[in-house]
């Protein structure tokens, strides 16, 4: 009987959504990329703000005088932490470009 009660229980702790915050982790101010990366740990599914990455994007393309990121390709998932064959915890990768040039106002000349 404990046994009927704890596999359901087992179960629903799988499937946790963990809400996860992407931080910048490469730049490359010649291609124009941009890299975002958070972690997800084993039996979690971790998501990020599409907002809040897209916002943390335009910061670091915009400190490199590009005008905005767009986001491209699929997200990349890599093993970070190997036990045996299992993959206890992933780093996921979102990519973006900069874009546009960006606006700075000119300085005032003083005569």
């Amino acid at each position: 009987m404990k046994s009927l009660i704890l596999i359901p229980a087992l179960l629903a702790l799988t499937a946790c959504s963990i809400p996860r915050t992407a931080s910048v982790s490469e730049v490359d101010a010649t291609s124009g990329i941009v890299r975002l990366t958070y972690g997800q740990a084993v039996l979690q599914n971790a998501y990020t703000d599409n907002y809040l990455a897209q916002s943390e994007a335009n910061k670091a393309c915009q400190q490199m005088g590009y005008a905005t990121a767009f986001s491209f390709g699929q997200p990349i998932t890599t093993c970070s932490t190997i036990s045996g064959s299992l993959c206890l915890n992933e780093h996921v990768t979102l990519q973006y470009q900069c874009r546009g040039i960006a606006n700075i106002p000119a300085s005032a000349a003083y005569y």
